[in-house]
């Protein structure tokens, strides 16, 4: 299957044109970039579009009216409620939506020259940020997207392993898209990530992908409706590395003072601690758990 990506400026007259050349060019079906963040939203294009609601259904009704193929849509994070933007994009005809495209952000910033990064002769603007650190971004708006609108979600956004495929599936993603992965492993990268989710298939005895999307979404509720239980921290001493000392620094400056330490032994008080995860987070060793 053969999808073409379009981006234009908004008017009816680029977004028609763009998307008859692609059907008679032999395009299978249409994504609609409306969210890319690399300068183009200065030119009315990219996320500008896909930040407003009207504008986006407006951009997606225009290309349903040109073409016979499906029509996907390609939203931005960059907005306070994602699941608008899909709403009014489905709304107007979209036979699919995808997400996400990248993070707003700025590089960084050059200590030594005081200057951002990326640097063009000493300015820098705001750009995309992708790859793994966007996953958790991209896993929630799928989610959220997959909980809002009936219609198939293609997930992107920090899909570099088998298990971060298998986790957008559950999520609501029946199809997946990878970009900073192939750019930085090669096309390698798509038959480990196929063999991996396979793999996994069969230890779970899932019979097709449709088996999988979306099988998480019933357990993803409002705060309100979680059953909280009181956990508290203990420790496998045979395990524990007492020199690297970072659970009972971080219990003691940012958590509930419930880690101490003993000489060289890492010593929990029940009665004080929340159960909050950080020393289970932070610990080199696994040595901690909750229970």
């Amino acid at each position: 299957m053969l999808i073409a990506s379009i981006m234009g400026l908004p008017n009816p007259v680029t977004w028609k044109k763009l998307a008859q050349l692609m059907e008679e060019a032999g395009a299978d079906a249409l994504e609609l970039n409306i969210s890319c963040p690399h300068g183009l939203p200065e030119k009315g294009m990219g996320a500008l579009i896909g930040q407003d609601p009207v504008r986006a259904a407006e951009v997606t009704q225009w290309v349903k009216w040109a073409v016979k193929i499906p029509v996907v849509v390609k939203l931005t994070p960059n907005v306070t409620d994602i699941t608008a933007i899909a709403s009014a994009c489905v709304k107007a005809g979209a036979d699919a939506i995808s997400g996400i495209n990248t993070v707003k952000s700025l590089g960084g910033i050059d200590l030594n020259k005081l200057e951002p990064l990326p640097s063009v002769n000493g300015y820098s603007t705001f750009g995309g940020y992708g790859g793994a650190g966007i996953k958790p971004i991209a896993l929630r708006c799928v989610a959220e997207i997959a909980q809002t609108v009936k219609v198939p979600v293609s997930a992107s956004g920090g899909i570099l392993t088998w298990g971060d495929a298998a986790e957008f599936i559950l999520a609501g993603a029946g199809t997946l898209q990878v970009c900073s992965g192939i750019m930085l492993f090669g096309y390698q990268l798509i038959e480990d990530l196929t063999n991996g989710l396979q793999q996994y298939m069969n230890r779970k005895k899932f019979a097709s992908i449709k088996n999988m999307v979306g099988l998480v979404q019933p357990k993803i509720v409002k705060f309100g409706q979680l059953k909280l239980r009181q956990s508290y921290a203990v420790i496998n001493n045979m395990k524990c590395l007492p020199e690297c000392r970072l659970c009972a620094i971080s219990c003691q400056d940012a958590g509930f003072q419930a880690i101490t330490m003993a000489g060289d032994k890492v010593c929990i008080s029940k009665s004080k601690c929340d159960g909050c995860g950080l020393c289970l987070a932070i610990c080199p060793a696994g040595a901690i758990s909750l229970v």
